[in-house]
């Protein structure tokens, strides 16, 4: 019945007005649906007593029975704390407490025995617990087993909403609601996938009788989660093929010159296996939302390339979006090369460009005439009018939000165009089923003959001296180098190396070569001028912060300097290093570091020695970042949830969209009796939000 979970939890016991006002702006806990839904974020286990005398240093937690002695207030200038002494008859421990000093004082009762229970901290061999959990010991130890543990704030704290208030309040709801959960799920998917009741699963997750029956609970609550995302994902996929048109695209003399007449090299299998994939979409009629994946160098902006010949033919226009100008530019060169060759008219249109060729750029477009425009953000204004937009492509896609994307789509009044978005960041396959789940996603997981495996190694600041050397003999030869920093000034609360620093001492160091500099805060001019002395070989060695991570493509630069390496993500340090190995001489990428180092900044620094995929370096990377991190701003939809994990639960996942699938081929609308839980549980969601990601 739907009315106990709407019921504000100010009328639940243990509550009251002010502690709901509080919940309410610290935790957006309004109901008691809400309040089941706020799981405990891990459990200890309290049904071991420890004593005092068989405590180790790797023990986590511990629970002690003894009694609170020379209870003392110590002061620290300012700070104050209060001290006590634990005995349990095989020794003693300190018990210390920096917070709510009255109240403690006046709570202990040295005639009493107390249950404690805490993290041991250990201190020159001594033990202490800072802030312990304590009751009066009855005289019975009560087998507690795993207990919940909940997460609150510091403003919740102060006003002792802690975890075991949550504990408590949570008593008050759950074996009252139990009998109001209604099942969401069809009988079919429970069976075939072993998955446990909603009552079980609610009542195990706050308060399960053993580990058995959390991991049950556990995997119930993560695959109905999982499943209503991926069946909302599917759903709105079947929706935008059913209601979106789109221009029909047949291939004809064009592509067919462009192949025979001017493409310089052969596709990969995988670029042709891509191509035929978007033409079989570009000749349905419906819209096409396809993600290009793949790796830095393996060739995606060709395979957009040909996917604009293919609209240009068919008498439309197609526009390429990057997120920065100096990645524009890259595009632009790159396509008016073979643009000019088809003697196809290509423009480019970024916030530098004057407003003289605004002008000309903008009336071409109207009339019809410019057939490509190439641009950044610039192409989102509303004076930015298409006669005829039939494909947008979309580079390094997760760098726009989604209204940015849609103001595209909304260039063409008669028909969305075709969307292709590309992104040289591997995506890994859980993240993509949620984030582009609604998309058709096709993958280049190849890269173009010729080109030889960067290979990448972890040197120590020690020694410099050798990479320095090394760099020189590579330049001797020819080739060029990137030496990349993160920052541009000295911080202070950052001991890095700073560009500017690093800029001199390399022109030091290397006098006999021309050096260049580029980073963010420089005008796009002074950038562009430096870029293009680097690529012309005007210069031997560019240092740079992490402007250069996407767009720049030097053939000739095969040595790639990473300074304070383990201060940059994965993600980060896989598109630097695609800044090389883009000619056919063997190139090399150097991650510099100090000796200290975190163990992420290790399994980072150690993934990038071992592997060149960007797959798998993209999977490390969520287990290490999680999947907020890596989605960034979130600009896909919200991927909040309430319980499932992408970085562990991927086989989960894939059960539950392939659930999800099976269901919606054979009942898209759920009007089987068999998918009955699923309608009525859809109907209960409000009307006034798309709650998909909180359905759990």
């Amino acid at each position: 019945m739907p009315g106990f979970f709407d019921t504000s939890i100010e009328f639940l016991k243990g509550i009251g007005p002010q502690r709901a006002e509080a919940l309410k702006k610290e935790l957006s806990i309004h109901t008691y649906g809400q309040l089941l839904q706020f799981y405990p974020f891990r459990y200890e286990d309290r049904s071991k007593i420890w004593q005092i005398s068989e405590l180790r240093e790797d023990l986590p937690f511990i629970q002690l029975v003894g009694k609170i002695r020379n209870l003392s207030a110590v002061s620290t200038g300012r700070a104050k704390r209060l001290v006590a002494t634990f005995s349990d008859g095989t020794g003693s421990i300190e018990l210390v407490w920096f917070q709510g000093l009255k109240f403690i004082t006046q709570k202990i009762k040295p005639q009493y025995d107390y249950i404690i229970y805490g993290k041991p901290n250990v201190f020159k061999g001594q033990y202490s617990l800072v802030h312990p959990e304590m009751e009066v010991f009855t005289g019975e130890i009560e087998e507690k087993g795993l207990q919940p543990v909940y997460h609150s704030t510091e403003k919740l704290k102060k006003r002792y909403i802690d975890s075991r208030f949550f504990a408590k309040v949570m008593r008050n709801v759950v074996e009252p609601g139990l009998p109001h959960i209604q099942e969401n799920l069809p009988e079919e998917v429970l069976w075939k996938h072993d998955l446990e009741s909603k009552p079980f699963a609610v009542k195990n997750i706050h308060f399960p009788k053993d580990v058995e029956h959390l991991d049950k609970a556990k995997k119930r609550l993560k695959f109905e989660e999982l499943f209503y995302v991926q069946l909302r994902l599917l759903s709105q996929k079947l929706v935008n093929k059913a209601t979106y048109k789109g221009l029909v695209f047949k291939s004809t003399g064009l592509l067919t010159e462009f192949y025979k007449d001017h493409l310089p090299f052969d596709l990969t299998d995988a670029q042709k296996r891509v191509v035929k994939e978007i033409y079989k979409d570009m000749c349905t009629g419906k819209q096409m939302n396809r993600l290009l994946q793949g790796d830095v160098g393996s060739g995606k902006t060709i395979v957009g390339f040909i996917c604009m010949l293919l609209a240009i033919e068919n008498g439309a226009q197609a526009c390429l979006m990057a997120p920065t100008e100096i990645l524009a530019d890259q595009h632009f060169r790159g396509l008016k090369e073979f643009a000019d060759k088809l003697e196809l008219p290509i423009a480019k249109l970024t916030g530098s460009t004057k407003a003289s060729e605004r002008k000309q750029i903008h009336a071409g477009l109207l009339s019809g005439e410019l057939k490509i425009v190439v641009g950044t953000h610039a192409l989102l204004e509303e004076v930015v009018q298409f006669h005829n937009l039939g494909l947008v492509v979309i580079d390094e896609q997760h760098r726009f939000g989604v209204a940015q994307r849609a103001k595209l789509w909304k260039k063409n009044r008669k028909v969305h165009p075709h969307v292709l978005v590309m992104t040289a960041t591997p995506i890994p396959r859980t993240l993509a089923m949620t984030l582009y789940g609604d998309l058709d996603v096709s993958v280049i997981d190849e890269l173009p003959a010729g080109r030889k495996p960067i290979q990448t190694v972890h040197r120590y600041d020690k020694d410099r001296l050798k990479v320095f050397e090394f760099l020189r003999s590579e330049i001797s030869k020819g080739r060029q180098a990137y030496i990349v920093y993160p920052l541009i000034e000295e911080s202070a609360t950052l001991d890095l190396k700073n560009l500017s620093e690093g800029y001199d001492i390399v022109r030091k160091f290397f006098k006999e070569f021309k050096t260049c500099m580029v980073h963010g805060k420089m005008k796009p001019a002074e950038k562009d001028a430096q870029m293009q002395k680097f690529l012309n070989k005007e210069a031997h060695i560019m240092v740079a912060t992490t402007v250069i991570e996407v767009g720049v493509n030097v053939p000739n630069a095969s040595v790639m300097v990473i300074e304070n390496a383990e201060r940059f993500g994965l993600s980060q340090l896989h598109q630097l290093r695609g800044r090389v190995g883009r000619g056919a001489e063997q190139s090399f990428c150097i991650l510099m570091t100090g000796y200290k180092l975190s163990s992420d900044s290790r399994t980072r620094l150690s993934t990038m020695v071992r592997t060149n995929n960007g797959f798998e370096i993209a999977d490390t990377d969520l287990k290490l970042r999680g999947p907020g991190d890596m989605a960034g701003t979130k600009q896909s939809g919200d991927v909040e949830f309430l319980i499932a994990d992408l970085s562990q639960d991927a086989r989960l996942l894939q059960e539950a969209r392939e659930a999800a699938e099976e269901i919606l081929d054979n009942d898209p609308h759920f009007q089987n009796s068999e998918n009955i839980n699923i309608r009525r549980y859809l109907a209960s969601l409000p009307k006034s939000q798309v709650a998909w990601s909180r359905i759990s």
